[in-house]
């Protein structure tokens, strides 16, 4: 059987990212998720990017709760620009028992499960931050395209305190509400 080779390059950078996760210690998720409430659109504000979405402008991620419990998961873009071509990749998220609906594994390409982690998530539901033990990526979310500086740098100063290098950090080019 041959397989695509970005499915065996998504393969060995997520085999990778696991071995490397036992060094660094665990990141804690927030206590509890209303998945309901956590439903909708968040604009990504701030990321560490897959090689996916490393030139994503106007990047947007969508969740919808299904009735099995899962999360239909569509992340849509424009590559390279914000006239550039439109990016769809949809996936599925597997809320994690006794998780506080906090973490989740998201299936992009069967049988692997990305880690994902509610890290941070603003008590109004404004703004959350998703990492991994392996902090090899991370997203900074919120329910409008932009925020205040002062937030931005907050959740920069949180994804710091989380053990992340800043300088891999992209703000991500948002342009006006869908």
């Amino acid at each position: 059987m041959k397989l695509p080779k970005t499915l065996l390059m998504a393969c060995a950078v997520l085999l990778n990212a696991g071995a490397c996760a036992s060094e660094l210690p665990s990141i804690t998720p927030v206590a509890h998720v209303d998945l309901p409430r956590f439903m909708g659109n968040w604009y990504v504000i701030a990321t560490i990017p897959t090689r996916f979405e490393k030139n994503a402008y106007d990047a947007l991620e969508v969740y919808t709760l299904r009735p099995d419990g899962n999360v239909a998961t569509s992340f849509h873009f424009r590559e390279g620009s914000f006239d550039g071509e439109k990016k769809d990749i949809h996936s599925t998220g597997f809320v994690k028992p006794g998780s506080g609906n906090a973490v989740w594994g998201v299936q992009v390409f069967w049988p692997l499960k990305a880690q994902y982690i509610v890290a941070y998530l603003k008590e109004d539901y404004s703004q959350v931050i998703v990492a991994r033990d392996a902090r090899d990526y991370m997203w900074a979310m919120a329910r409008t395209p932009t925020i205040a500086p002062a937030d931005y740098d907050a959740l920069l100063a949180r994804v710091q305190a989380l053990g992340y290098p800043l300088d891999k950090v992209r703000k991500v080019p948002q342009q006006t509400p869908r």
